[in-house]
């Protein structure tokens, strides 16, 4: 007894097929054109809030006045867990003061200047780290689109033998799409050990979240911290009976003494008003990727321990390392612009590569004129809507729902490129190539 599936059956069965690659296609496309955009986080703060107080430095005693002026201020509120100083640094020369309720700015002498107002660079971030989904959902798919960028970088060159040998040549473009092939192949060469250390670190971050947990669940009872702590330092016991405000000046003024070329970026400030509450400072090393070490004190400014991610073992100072790896914020201005400029390259890489594998289903008779459509609305779309909500961010302020926003846009963009996606007929009513 045999059976027979329809032709039209298989017909749909391989355009859903197609869509689904089209889709990790397009989720490969955006996180390359976001983290690309996402190299610029802090100077984009600076784009969105250009009138805030700016320093090349500010005392640890107008950070002292800063932190107490923050903690009073939230008199009343549920209790923050954690508040963070960030520092002022080359590339965001301002003092910002961050609780689990809100963000401000504070000016050179510690008084707080107003709300830290950034709303379109941390939309921009979220949708890099995790495409706007719940944290644990969106960082894991990508986490996978990593391993799958990785997967594809590493295939390219084996599937090419001759990648190497032609990496500066180009054929001339036509019907084929052989030039559209060769400039794919081309930029997929150049930016090999960028793409690999990109998919690679993006990989490791993303997937390292759905690991802990899961270790989490299984042998700590559901405490995630418990597993970050033989890396970056154990939480210590909480007691949270009330006490007065930590020597955080203290903690900063033992770091110029003691170590004067570290460069401090954080001030933490685990459990707050707490007997249980403890300081770190957080310090970059010259010549070092991994994104600082943290320095312990207690509540009364005491130096206790430093957590060794810049002299442990060499796995702790990997993971350290991978951060600042992956959006490119070691080595100042000229890192950032190679990162941009690789970063172009390889979304340019995941959008040429979706117009030569759905020209290849052309070629053998599979015509999907929506598909092309959508993907040229996925392309053009994207960038474009990412300047849309950063303007509407400028002319109408920090509380839009730019994700929302986004997503609506983009979903539009598509949808009208497939509305006026028609397959062109040549002379004798044969499907002809759309130039990619």
């Amino acid at each position: 007894m045999s059976s027979t599936i329809a032709p039209g059956t298989v017909k749909k069965s391989l355009s859903v097929h197609a869509a689904i690659g089209l889709l990790a296609g397009a989720l490969l496309y955006i996180v390359s054109l976001t983290g690309t955009v996402a190299v610029l986080y802090q100077e984009l703060q600076r784009v969105e809030q250009p009138d805030m107080p700016e320093m090349a430095a500010i005392s640890s005693a107008a950070v002292q006045s800063g932190v107490e002026a923050v903690l009073a201020s939230e008199a009343g509120k549920p209790p923050t867990t954690h508040l963070y100083v960030h520092l002022p640094v080359e590339a965001l020369p301002r003092t910002t003061v961050t609780t689990d309720t809100q963000a401000v700015h504070l000016t050179q002498d510690g008084a707080i200047a107003g709300p830290e107002e950034i709303a379109w660079s941390d939309f921009l971030v979220n949708l890099h780290y995790t495409l706007n989904l719940p944290t644990l959902v969106g960082i894991t798919i990508v986490g996978i689109l990593g391993v799958m960028m990785l997967a594809l970088a590493l295939s390219g060159v084996v599937a090419h033998p001759r990648i190497f040998r032609d990496s500066f040549r180009l054929r001339a473009r036509n019907g084929n799409g052989v030039g559209l092939a060769d400039w794919h192949n081309r930029l997929s060469v150049w930016t090999l050990p960028f793409s690999v250390a990109i998919a690679l670190t993006g990989a490791l971050i993303g997937l390292a979240s759905v690991t802990a947990y899961g270790i989490a669940v299984n042998d700590y009872d559901g405490d995630v911290e418990a597993v970050y702590s033989p890396i970056f330092g154990a939480e210590g016991e909480a007691d949270m009976r009330p006490a007065a405000v930590p020597d955080v000046a203290g903690a900063l003024d033992h770091m110029a003494r003691e170590y004067p070329d570290v460069r401090v970026t954080y001030a933490i400030i685990h459990d707050p008003l707490t007997r249980g509450q403890h300081v770190q400072i957080v310090g970059e090393h010259e010549r070092r990727l991994i994104f600082g070490e943290y320095y312990a004190f207690n509540a009364d400014g005491q130096f206790e321990h430093v957590a060794g991610l810049s002299d442990g073992p060499l796995g702790q100072q990997a993971a350290a390392s991978t951060y600042q790896l992956h959006f490119g914020s070691f080595g100042g201005l000229p890192v950032k612009l190679a990162y941009i400029l690789f970063g172009i390259a390889l979304t340019a890489v995941c959008a040429t590569g979706i117009y030569i594998w759905l020209g290849k289903r052309r070629r053998r008779g599979i015509d999907e004129p929506r598909l092309r459509g959508a993907w040229h609305g996925l392309v053009v779309g994207t960038p474009v809507v990412l300047a849309l909500t950063l303007a509407a961010r400028l002319v109408f302020g920090n509380d839009l729902p730019f994700a929302l926003i986004f997503w609506v846009l983009l979903l539009l963009a598509i949808i009208g490129a497939v509305s006026i996606s028609r397959p062109k007929r040549g002379r004798q009513g044969v499907v002809s190539e759309i130039p990619a």
